[in-house]
């Protein structure tokens, strides 16, 4: 879920590295909801403040509820969604449990749509936003990419992962889609809010008068992926580990297939707004010490997303 301009191919044996690793992970059933209603379970655990290493980093207040809330549209496989049972699973959740245990805190994820994420940080619905979410410049400084206008107080980013962007398509149908170029006269589905929308309305632009490039916007990727399977759409864009976590699980592995390179690699960050210096700081001392430890490797791997591993977190890495 990124939002950038100038796009970068990345190397197709990476994607199927992740396609690999993602079939260690297991095919888990994709489910997930479009409201905004806090589902009590899907909170990542903690150990106590007593006994994490980092609890004296986090603002006093934080350390005494003992709880972080964190705004995320959780219908985005692999990163965060829920399995069978509701139980919110994924990259992020696996990820904020290993924050928690270095600082004494519990990260309660509550579900919403993505592109209201940042408004609900900014009104103080969550403390943190942690879904897919690319760090850039527009968000950092609160501007709409589209039109380049303020629309809001800009965010902090601590940086934790590296991903593209992919299309993809039903299987043995490619509709001749093999770059952004090849989507003009076609329809694409995407979610609202997300890098995969502003590209196409990038494309959009360029593509010559009687090959109209159709977008058509929805709450979550799930409903993208059912638009593209019934043949409503010709294809779907999303972030690459959730393009390659849909081929491979989608009706067996029978749904779809991506087309084309990645594009837009970016770093994934946990928003935080901007007056939140010392959660901020906090949590990426919490990123940088997983990742020192190892656990954040397994958790990637767990996961099929080790290809985006970043050795160390930063803060607002996003070009």
């Amino acid at each position: 879920m990124t939002a950038r301009s100038t796009r970068r191919p990345t190397a197709a044996q990476s994607r199927m590295a992740v396609v690999g690793a993602i079939a260690v992970a297991g095919a888990l059933t994709l489910t997930g909801c479009g409201d905004q209603t806090k589902d009590k379970d899907t909170s990542s655990g903690s150990s106590s403040a007593a006994s994490a290493p980092l609890a004296d980093k986090l603002p006093a207040d934080i350390r005494d509820k003992g709880v972080i809330k964190v705004g995320s549209d959780i219908a985005y496989a692999p990163v965060e969604f829920k399995d069978k049972s509701g139980k919110v699973v994924g990259l992020d959740p696996d990820i904020a449990a290993a924050l928690g245990k270095q600082l004494g805190v519990t990260f309660e994820f509550d579900n919403g749509t993505f592109d209201a994420l940042l408004t609900g940080l900014r009104s103080g619905r969550y403390k943190i936003a942690m879904s897919a979410m690319t760090d850039n410049k527009s968000r950092q400084q609160g501007v709409d990419p589209t039109t380049g206008k303020k629309v809001g107080e800009g965010v902090d980013f601590v940086d934790y992962l590296q991903a593209g962007v992919s299309i993809y398509t039903r299987k043995g149908d490619t509709e001749g889609i093999t770059t952004w170029s090849d989507l003009c006269g076609k329809k694409l589905a995407v979610e609202r809010g997300t890098v995969s929308e502003d590209l196409a309305k990038t494309e959009a632009k360029k593509c010559p008068s009687g090959k109209k490039l159709t977008i058509e916007a929805f709450d979550d990727n799930q409903q993208a992926e059912t638009r593209l399977r019934s043949g409503g759409a010709d294809a779907v864009s999303a972030d690459f580990p959730v393009a390659a976590y849909a081929v491979k699980t989608s009706g067996g592995g029978k749904d779809f297939q991506i087309v084309g390179e990645q594009v837009e690699a970016a770093p994934y960050g946990i928003a935080v707004g901007k007056k939140d210096t010392q959660l901020r700081d906090a949590l990426q001392a919490a990123m940088n010490a997983i990742i020192k430890s190892g656990e954040y490797q397994k958790i990637l791997e767990k996961w099929g997303a080790q290809d985006g591993a970043v050795k160390e977190s930063v803060i607002n890495g996003g070009k």
